[in-house]
């Protein structure tokens, strides 16, 4: 009784689901046996998104295990239930939604659907990581962010570039003034891939926008992380290909999005930054990884992540040439994940790190990053593109999300 009274009052703050999680570490140290109570993630989306990345993710924490999935598509719920060992199906999210048997959640749908699962969700009590953009625009991301942080649950945006290791680094070689004051941040984010339909993603209804929702967006959080908030923007889109094709030939409705999406933007700090991204760039195959390229030029140096060599990093001296060097092992994996850094496709596992964190913010009760905030901020930045594209002119930015 004295162990469990001293652990009630070392965590009494906690929230009912971290001190589950905690509780066993502190009775083992106690000699006490246990069984780890974990958490349990319902999957809303079952497509390749979810196949490749998050399902992965559960499977390498030992804290978390996938209780429950739910798609509207039967026959690829049917699919799932061999491909991921699962019997709990949903084809309604509110049904999951209201599973006590879950505790968070990971939402891996069509853009314009993520609010509405989300409140759900929320309404519930549920932990939730979903995919970006939040929503088809700013109103819907800040209005998610508000509910998660009214609710006091845990919120990831899946921006899973902040975890590969190069770019973990490189915010290291910045935060910590290696590179000097940052006065430049450049992104490139190329890729040659069909022209043929996207599906779904091709229909402004459904996603918003093309490249710019889909690939910008998440090297605009990436700046915003590395060099601090922006002020203002001038951005452009261009569509190229009709997309009134898909891949087997079957004629379909034309693409209504950009396949090609570019800005430039001012930092709060004074510090400029370029980004262009595409997803019809020939030549830029890479094995379908494609060619990424964000770079910090700061007064003492430069550095440069690549997703095509995620373990390396291009660093240079000012009179020097930037030369490729291995990211220190320290950050080939965020700390304490059991992730194996040297198994696996490089550019893939690092994604597995989302889960870690949101998993890791449940049992220790703290926020997890990137949250919901910081979704609608990157949200209301690409906005901006959008309005400057119509209007051409520079468009000043409000950030806040409260």
């Amino acid at each position: 009784m004295t162990v469990i009274a001293g652990v009630h009052n070392s965590f009494r703050d906690l929230s009912p689901l971290s001190f589950l999680l905690v509780l066993p570490l502190c009775l083992s140290q106690s000699g006490f046996e246990f069984r780890m109570q974990k958490v349990r993630f319902g999957i809303v989306g079952a497509g390749a998104v979810s196949d490749f990345h998050h399902v992965p993710g559960i499977r390498v924490d030992p804290r978390a295990e996938l209780v429950a999935v739910c798609d509207p598509n039967q026959e690829l719920l049917e699919k799932r239930r061999q491909d991921w060992n699962i019997d709990k199906l949903y084809t309604d999210y509110a049904d999951l939604a209201r599973d006590p048997a879950v505790d968070a959640v990971i939402i891996a749908t069509p853009n314009d659907t993520h609010c509405d699962i989300a409140l759900a969700c929320l309404e519930e009590g549920k932990h939730l990581m979903c995919e970006k953009p939040l929503g088809v625009n700013f109103d819907e991301a800040r209005r998610m962010y508000q509910a998660a942080r009214d609710k006091n649950v845990k919120h990831l945006t899946a921006f899973t570039y902040r975890f590969a290791p190069s770019m973990r680094y490189l915010r290291h070689l910045v935060k910590s003034g290696m590179l000097g004051e940052p006065r430049h941040f450049r992104s490139q984010r190329f890729l040659d891939w069909p022209e043929t339909s996207w599906g779904w993603r091709q229909y402004r209804k459904r996603a918003g926008a093309g490249d710019l929702f889909d690939m910008t967006i998440h090297r605009i959080d990436l700046a915003m992380d590395l060099v601090g908030p922006l002020t203002a923007v001038c951005g452009a889109v261009a569509q190229f290909c009709p997309r009134d094709k898909t891949a087997s030939g079957e004629p379909c409705p034309p693409s209504e999005v950009d396949d090609w999406s570019s800005l430039i933007g001012r930092f709060e700090n004074g510090a400029v930054g370029v980004w262009e991204g595409s997803t019809v760039m020939k030549g830029y195959h890479h094995n379908g990884v494609g060619h990424e390229w964000a770079e910090i030029n700061g007064t003492e140096a430069s550095a440069v992540y690549r997703l095509q060599d995620p373990n390396v990093i291009m660093v240079g001296k000012g009179g020097e040439t930037m030369q490729p060097l291995p990211v220190p092992e320290e950050f080939l994996v965020i700390p304490g994940s059991p992730r194996n850094p040297h198994e696996g496709v490089p550019s893939t596992v690092f994604r597995y790190d989302l889960i870690y964190e949101l998993v890791s913010a449940i049992v220790e009760d703290r926020p997890a990053v990137p949250g919901f905030d910081h979704g609608a901020q990157a949200q209301a930045v690409a906005d901006a593109v959008l309005k400057s594209n119509e209007s051409m002119q520079w468009v000043k930015l409000n950030l806040n999300v409260e």
